[in-house]
């Protein structure tokens, strides 16, 4: 069995398939945009090397906390072990924050898979070219029918996913999804493929205002044992995805590791390092963080984040928040309603709702394809803005204006 790997992800299949060889995943390929003049991977990977959490003690937590504003060094010691005692402080303090810069506003937004066809091999993903489920791919009436539906909810900004498939999904194709989108809503997001620059451009120019793009894991050794084959494989081109599409107009830019791939406390370093570093070279981006877990596939139900409980899930999140207070930080269906319910009045502030990972559910029955993952809370969206009522919140569709 490969060193350290999540067992719960392996199967016969891939043991084999990990025998055989595969292309350097640090070379780019030959349709990939290279930011020679870009550093931050360089600093994030060394930043993220030489975080040794077990280092940190309760009182260099206790500096941290009482800090007014928070480096690395602070952030390094926040998601340390040695943090955990002062998870409640953390909390409150966090919530103080977020009040600070958001006041009391939840944004709401659905996720909306367009498509699952997919050319990667990554060994933990429900869309993987490997993987044997039902592929679909809507039409463009297929994406105007689901998105008029979404917008009856009252929804004002969606997020749409694709696989990562350009052959099956290329710029064009999300383009006119986004030009569609623009039609029924006042944000538009992509978590699609990473791009080049000038693609992200053009899908600037089609209506998306943000990127989101999870590393997955920021661990290189890692990263190459859980992507076999595809363009996903060649870690330092996703690294740089959030630099591109900032260069290429996009207004934000969305970070994530998939915890449970690997170490996630130096996988959350990473992210929130990342984050850091590129709010610093472009001042203007607005930066924003998800929370994901790994989960359950079709055909793997198995699959679980190892180590990240509830509760590391939660001091993660409650880093996040005071190591960059201003940052937007999204909480998945992957995560039990209660809990949802739980960090929205904390450290998150836009939450998803009426959610499914499958294709075409919103107007059919029946889906036409099967989903990424297993959800953990299936409320619709009436349910949700109950929720965030009931905790004193106000629940906000949207407060941006397109440029």
């Amino acid at each position: 069995m490969p060193k350290e790997i999540n067992e719960s992800i392996l199967n016969e299949e891939i043991l084999e398939d990990m025998k055989k060889k595969r292309v350097d995943h640090m070379k780019y390929m030959d349709d990939m945009e290279v930011l020679e003049d870009s550093t931050v991977m360089d600093q994030v990977i060394s930043a993220m090397n030489q975080y040794d959490y077990s280092k940190y003690t309760a009182a260099q937590v206790r500096r941290a906390l009482d800090k007014e504003e928070k480096g690395p060094e602070d952030f390094a010691a926040l998601l340390s072990p040695a943090a955990d005692p002062f998870l409640e402080e953390m909390a409150e303090k966090a919530m103080l924050e977020t009040r600070k810069h958001f006041g009391n506003s939840v944004y709401l937004f659905t996720p909306l898979y367009i498509s699952n066809y997919c050319e990667n091999y990554c060994i933990y993903c429900g869309f993987n070219c490997h993987n044997k489920i039902k592929r679909a791919k809507l039409d463009m009436e297929g994406i105007e029918k689901e998105m008029e539906a979404i917008a009856k909810s009252g929804l004002e900004e969606i997020l749409i996913l694709t696989g990562e498939s350009k052959k099956m999904s290329d710029v064009k194709y999300i383009g006119e999804a986004c030009k569609i989108a623009r039609k029924y809503f006042k944000m538009v997001g992509l978590e699609v493929y990473p791009m080049n620059s000038d693609e992200y451009a053009y899908l600037h120019s089609c209506g998306a205002d943000y990127v989101t793009v999870f590393q997955e894991t920021y661990n290189s050794d890692k990263y190459e044992t859980l992507h076999l084959s595809g363009h996903k494989r060649i870690f330092p081109y996703r690294v740089n995805a959030q630099e591109r599409a900032l260069r290429g107009g996009m207004r934000g830019v969305a970070f994530a590791a998939l915890l449970g791939l690997d170490d996630f406390r130096k996988d959350a370093f990473a992210t929130g390092m990342h984050a850091w570093l590129l709010q610093r070279k472009y001042p203007h981006a607005e930066i924003s963080f998800s929370c994901p877990r790994l989960r359950p596939i079709v055909n793997n139900d198995k699959i679980n984040p190892m180590d990240v409980h509830e509760r590391q899930l939660l001091q993660v999140m409650l880093a996040y928040r005071l190591f960059m207070p201003f940052a937007g930080m999204t909480i998945s269906t992957r995560e039990r309603a209660d809990f949802r319910n739980h960090v929205i009045g904390l450290a998150a502030t836009k939450i998803s709702a009426g959610v499914s990972t499958g294709i075409g559910s919103h107007t059919e029955e029946e889906e036409q394809g099967d989903d990424q993952f297993e959800i953990a809370d299936g409320r619709n969206v009436e349910e949700v803005v109950a929720a965030i009522k009931e905790r004193g919140l106000q629940p906000v569709m949207n407060d941006y204006v397109f440029v």
